[in-house]
């Protein structure tokens, strides 16, 4: 049973060993039933490559095998997984609802309807909150479809085998009329009602003459006969021809359910893809955005730089100024430091010839005091 299996995973999922070269196929798959299906292919590629490297080919195979989930089925898949005692309550609610239906219990079917309403609308609020604190929020369509699966369900007991597995591939659709685990038990034949035999009013006697007793001929028992027996064709006929009837209906209903089933696989597929491209979009929207603001913060450093050249460029031009008046200085301090050193000389000169003219005068003075004291 769908409720047995969800308290078998939980008991057994969070104990289940690892391999000693990595986890098991089975761990992988339930993991990657509740990624994101943004990182659903990313992380299938890890995985599929982890167990192609240490030697698992069938394990890789299976892994790569797996198909991304869509968005609602993704959401469904992490209710089941994240909200188990919940889940395997919805579980039981659906084969008490189908097991009400196949037994035609009006006011048990009434008592659980409406439970069903409150429950699906919870639970849908539920997986919502768990998408968006997962990344990924809903939508209004895609929350519609996670609605329609749990209807599904509760309704359909292979549906709900399908979902106790936590592998949900594409949202589920419920059917026309709940479906029960086991089948209903078989009407018993309806037995045709003959047709009432017409009496036919038989003539009054004459008067005078005694009516003789009312006895059957032969004839007409086997007329009877026979036309008992013609109906009796005719019933089979129309039985055999219903019968033909309702297996060509089936027939056609299976081809119908097997033609959706592959529709929905491919409406699947271009969801996903649609996804795929939605989240290519959004990316690429966002490295534009980003590229945007790094072009407007370049274009801001660029002419925050143009103005300090400008600014550095004026102060190179007042510098160069500064350079030629000090230049000029220069030349102006050089040529009167040349005519200093120029004056220097003549002075120097002129102090050597004064000098000289001294020392001449003292040696004359000299000679005459040394003449006079002779």
């Amino acid at each position: 049973m769908p409720g047995k299996r969800v308290r078998r995973r939980e008991a057994d999922g969070s104990d289940r060993p690892d391999r000693p070269d990595g986890p098991d196929v089975e761990t992988v798959l339930d993991e990657l039933y509740v990624t994101p299906p943004s990182d659903f292919v990313g992380r299938r590629e890890v995985w599929a490559a982890a167990a192609r490297t240490s030697g698992r080919g069938d394990d890789a195979r299976a892994i790569r095998g797996a198909r991304r989930p869509t968005l609602a089925a993704w959401a469904a898949n992490l209710l089941l997984r994240s909200r188990p005692e919940e889940s395997r309550q919805f579980l039981e609610l659906g084969e008490s609802l189908r097991e009400a239906y196949r037994t035609l219990d009006p006011g048990g079917l009434k008592e659980l309807s409406d439970r069903r309403r409150r429950v699906v609308a919870a639970l849908s609020r539920e997986a919502a909150g768990l998408a968006r604190t997962a990344g990924q929020p809903l939508s209004g369509s895609v929350l519609q479809e996670v609605e329609s699966t749990l209807r599904a369900v509760l309704a359909d007991a292979d549906a709900a085998r399908r979902w106790s597995g936590g592998r949900l591939e594409t949202a589920l659709a419920p059917p026309s009329t709940l479906s029960s685990d086991s089948e209903p038990a078989a009407a018993a034949p309806t037995t045709a009602k003959r047709p009432a035999r017409a009496t036919a009013k038989r003539p009054a006697p004459a008067k005078g003459k005694r009516s003789a007793p009312a006895e059957p001929s032969a004839a007409s028992t086997r007329d009877r006969g026979g036309k008992d027996e013609l109906a009796e064709r005719r019933r089979e006929r129309q039985l055999r021809l219903e019968r033909e009837q309702q297996a060509e209906r089936e027939q056609r209903l299976a081809q119908a359910r097997e033609a959706a089933e592959v529709a929905e696989r491919r409406l699947g597929d271009r969801r996903a893809e649609a996804e795929d491209v939605d989240a290519t979009l959004r990316r690429t929207r966002d490295q534009r955005d980003r590229a945007r603001r790094q072009v407007s913060a370049a274009e801001q450093q660029l002419r925050k730089a143009r103005e300090a050249l400008a600014r550095a460029q004026e102060q190179v031009g007042r510098a160069e100024e500064h350079a030629g008046h000090a230049e000029e200085d220069l030349d102006r301090a050089e040529k009167g430091q040349r005519q200093a050193e120029e004056r220097r000389r003549t002075a120097t000169a002129a102090l050597t010839e004064a000098e000289r003219e001294a020392r001449d005068t003292a040696r004359a003075v000299h000679r005459l005091n040394r003449s006079g004291g002779d």
